[in-house]
Order: structure tokens, then C-alpha cells, then sequence
């Protein structure tokens, strides 16, 4: 049998109409959470989830009532939605999201206000949970190079907001985290360490990526953005059919990796949640395949499914620091190299 693999499975936790290309800054709708309950078969198999809750469902009451109902089976960590988590505006920032109704990179919010909007988020997940929440993902993978010393003044111990081999074309677009490695991973800043759990991608040529540092900045950076759509596979259920799904897997693991990120939202659970779950048919076939998935995995390794926490405590000592990187946002650089 194959080598042992971890399982992080995680969802983002968080309101509706995400996939509609209107984002609303006020009263979201949030009826998706209660359809969290179709965890259950998941959770009665041992899988250990967790849910990175976005601000709004932390703060409504029939949100915190499903996400109670939980509370003894997963970790719930913090997603920052920076288009709706207070506060909208703050004075002296030259910034004001209050009619935010598309689309804007986390580049553009200014520090003061992002770190603000940081404090509030965990806040209330402090708030909900009776204790510090220390995980955390940033909403649409957009954690910027900026950021990383807000998450550790903020107490977060362990990060899954990178995506390796993935950048958008220009940097007011999103960041760049092609260059990130594929396996967990720490990140030092601030005078302490996170724990990176990178979503797990892997090149469909093991070298290709590499081919990319001979070009220029502008070009090299266009070829990298494009990688995604033709070069690359990740472990998104939405995205890919289950041979797919099959196909990284066994690339990643023989590989060397031995750490599977496996994550979802929570509107995709939801008939009408997003464009591309219409109905229920749709939801149920993306369960199943989750499912099927699971019990594939588990009858051709050794797996051991893991909160983001878990992987932390049990992969932490014999996790490395990346001591020379590529440019990116995947981490931050000190005295001219990357840690």
C-alpha cells in the first residue's frame, strides 16, 4: 500500500449569491448554512472538517444555531470577506465599501481598514466559540504578501488561503502564488510562525512550471496565469469529475505529497446556492462524488482526515521553512530572502 496521507477537508462557510458577480455589503442572505446538515455522512466516517466561517455567518443567530449543532465534530475557523465584514469605511483610509457591490481585490483595501476588518472577523468567531479562533482562509484565495504579518498580530497559528501554481495576469487582479509549495509549509513573520496548508495542486508535467522562470517578469507572469486552465489540477470537487479528481491524487502522492487539501463552499451545497447548482439533482451529484471520492481514497491509502489544528499539532515538527523562494505572495521576505 501507498505511503500514509493526510485529509484536510474544509468549506467556506459563508453567504449566498457569491458566484453571481454582485456581492452585497449588507444583509447577505444565509439560508445556505442550514444545509450544512448534509455533513453528517461525511462526519459519521470519521472526517474532521473545517469550517472557515465567514463574518456574517458568525454574527446571524439562525447561522450560529446550525453551525451549533457541529460544534463537537469540527474546528471552525475564520474567512475573511473583505467586500462585507465591518468596518466598511474607516476614517483617514480613503476607502469606503459601503456600495460595494462588485468584485475588488484585498490590494485595494487599505491596511488600517484590512487589519480592522481582521479584528472584527475573529472577534466574533471568539465570540462564538468561547475561544480564540487560530485558522484561516482568505476569501477567494486573495492573501497578499501584505497580510501576513496582520493574520500573526491577529493569533492565527494556521493558514490555508494559498493556492500554488496560480496567479492572476495582473497583480490589481489578484496575487501570485504559483511558486508555493504543494505541501504544508511555515511562514515567520512578526517574531512567529504560521502554518501554511496550501490547497493541494499539482502540474499535470511535473517540470513545467519550472520552464516558466526563463521569461520576463510580464511574460512569465502571463504564462503563469494561464497554467490553471490547461497545465494544472487542483482539488476542487466543484471543478473536476471524479477520474479527475482520481488523476492529481495519484500524481500528487507519488510525488512526495502526503498532505490532501479537499475543500468546497458552503452555497454549493445549497439547490439554487450558486449558478452552478441549480437543484437538488446537482447537489446530490456533488455529494455523491465527495463521497465516492472518500471511500476511493481510504481503500488505496492509509489516510488520516485532520482539522486544519490537527495537521498542525501532528505535521508542525517535520514541516520545514522554504529558505529560498520565488517572488509571490505565498510568503514574506526578510533581509532579501524568502522564509
Amino acid at each position: 500500500m501507498p505511503s500514509p496521507l493526510y485529509l484536510a477537508v474544509s468549506l467556506d462557510v459563508e453567504e449566498e449569491c457569491l458566484f453571481s458577480g454582485r456581492y452585497a455589503s449588507r444583509a447577505p442572505a444565509m439560508k445556505n448554512i442550514a444545509c450544512l446538515a448534509r455533513l453528517e455522512p461525511l462526519l459519521a466516517r470519521g472526517i474532521r472538517p473545517t469550517l472557515f466561517c465567514a463574518y456574517s455567518a458568525l454574527v446571524d443567530e439562525a447561522s450560529r444555531d446550525s453551525l451549533n449543532r457541529l460544534r463537537e465534530r469540527v474546528e471552525f475557523g475564520g474567512h475573511l470577506h473583505h467586500w462585507n465584514t465591518p468596518p466598511l469605511s474607516l476614517n483617514g483610509t480613503g476607502a469606503d465599501l459601503s456600495d460595494f457591490t462588485r468584485s475588488v481585490s484585498s490590494a485595494a483595501v487599505p491596511s488600517r481598514l484590512m487589519a480592522a476588518k481582521l479584528t472584527n472577523l475573529f472577534s466574533a468567531g471568539s465570540n462564538f466559540c468561547g475561544a480564540p479562533v487560530t485558522s484561516f482562509r482568505m476569501g477567494r484565495w486573495d492573501l497578499r504578501r501584505e497580510h501576513w504579518p496582520m493574520l500573526a498580530r491577529a493569533g492565527v497559528l494556521c493558514d490555508a488561503s494559498v493556492r500554488p501554481l496560480h496567479c492572476a495576469a495582473k497583480n490589481a487582479a489578484g496575487p501570485d502564488h504559483f511558486y508555493a509549495p504543494s505541501d504544508p509549509y511555515w511562514v515567520q513573520t512578526e517574531g512567529r510562525r504560521i502554518f501554511e496548508i496550501p490547497l493541494t495542486v499539482t502540474p499535470l508535467v511535473r517540470c513545467m512550471p519550472h520552464l516558466f522562470s526563463t521569461l520576463s517578469d510580464r511574460a512569465g507572469r502571463l504564462a503563469r496565469a494561464g497554467l490553471k486552465n490547461w497545465g494544472a489540477l487542483a482539488l476542487l470537487p466543484v471543478q473536476h469529475p471524479f477520474r479527475l479528481m482520481q488523476l492529481v491524487t495519484r500524481l500528487f502522492a507519488s510525488r512526495g505529497g502526503r498532505v490532501l487539501s479537499l475543500t468546497w463552499h458552503s452555497s454549493e451545497m445549497m439547490p439554487g446556492g450558486a449558478p452552478h447548482m441549480p437543484d437538488i439533482g446537482a447537489v446530490t451529484r456533488l455529494m455523491d462524488k465527495i463521497s465516492r471520492y472518500i471511500d476511493w481514497l481510504y481503500n488505496n491509502w492509509s489516510v488520516r482526515s485532520c482539522t486544519m489544528s490537527e495537521l498542525r499539532d501532528a505535521l508542525g515538527a517535520s514541516t520545514p521553512v522554504p529558505c529560498a523562494a520565488r517572488a509571490g505572495d505565498w510568503t514574506i521576505r526578510h533581509a532579501g530572502q524568502a522564509v
